[in-house]
């Protein structure tokens, strides 16, 4: 994980983890499978030792993980939670690693229509298998 210092005029990147490829598909609730599903993520601070000072923000379903920070050097605002998120604040980053995810279906780099189907080498689109909420959480 990238450890950021939001708030600091740092800049944030987005970053990646490809989960369920090969033999170990990821399968939902409708009966479909999704492999391999890519994961888009931000975090924040850094993970402890005991691995047990870890923070899921959820954003809203048309939102992206770019929760704090800037995410380049020509950006003029933040992300949507920066008030929230950073040395002092309510999710304290010198305590917690805090870890935003881009939910699946979306558009911001996590697997959804736009992501190419590895059985046809084009985007889903429609053709995207139907997901549940339930999907989306197990997915985070």
């Amino acid at each position: 994980m990238t450890s950021a210092a939001p708030n600091d005029a740092s800049i944030v990147r987005t970053e990646s983890v490809t989960l369920f490829s090969g033999s170990r598909p990821f399968a939902l609730e409708s009966g479909e499978i999704l492999a391999p599903v890519t994961v888009a993520y931000e975090s924040y601070g850094s993970l402890n030792a005991a691995r047990d000072n870890a923070i899921l923000v959820c954003h809203a379903l048309t939102g992206s993980a770019h929760a704090a920070g800037l995410s380049s050097p020509d950006e003029k605002s933040a992300g949507w939670w920066d008030p929230m998120i950073g040395p002092g604040r309510p999710l304290d980053t010198s305590r917690y690693c805090v870890i935003c995810s881009n939910f699946l279906g979306g558009c911001y780099g996590t697997t959804g229509p736009t992501s190419l189907d590895p059985r046809t080498g084009k985007p889903y689109g429609m053709a995207f298998p139907e997901y549940t909420v339930r999907d989306m959480v197990r997915l985070q």
